[in-house]
């Protein structure tokens, strides 16, 4: 046999080698995501169906837009009324995490000061969600996923 010669027994480890790197990589990717799944999002996803109209028309009735920004050590969400003024809710939940994992999930603490919910919050660069609900003072639950970009600055 020569030095350097290509044998079948060099095929077979090349091959054996770069499958076992794949289903390595994959399993390991497979892992990941099933760790980081936050969970059910509704216990009884039939019954939520046949609610979801009743709830969704209830809400769209408010007439809310809700927006938030960030910066300068604070994180404001801002609830506005349809002729654009701003709401003190009754009670009001959110969650603030990134988009792909629950790892970085925190419950901020907001406090209305008039116009806005702020908390203070130095947020990384990067995409973020707050997925809020908040009662309206009629009862009314709003529930709605908004969409945070934060820039580096």
């Amino acid at each position: 046999m020569a030095q350097g010669e290509l044998t079948g027994r060099h095929v077979l480890f090349i091959f054996v080698g770069a499958f076992g790197v794949i289903i390595g990589v994959n399993l390991i990717l497979a892992w990941n995501a099933v760790a980081t799944f936050p969970g059910l999002e509704v216990k009884n996803s039939y019954v939520a169906s046949q609610e979801f109209d009743v709830r969704r028309d209830a809400q769209v009735a408010l007439g809310w837009t809700v927006t938030a920004r960030s910066g300068g050590g604070l994180l404001v969400l801002s609830i506005l009324d349809q002729d654009g003024a701003p709401v003190e809710v009754e009670e009001l939940h959110a969650v603030l995490g990134r988009a792909t994992h629950v790892k970085d999930d925190v419950e901020p603490s907001f406090e209305f000061d008039g116009r806005a919910y702020v908390v203070p919050a130095e947020l990384a660069p990067g995409n973020w969600n707050i997925r809020m609900t908040a009662r309206a003072k009629d009862g009314t639950e709003f529930t709605q996923r908004v969409v945070l970009h934060v820039t580096q600055g």
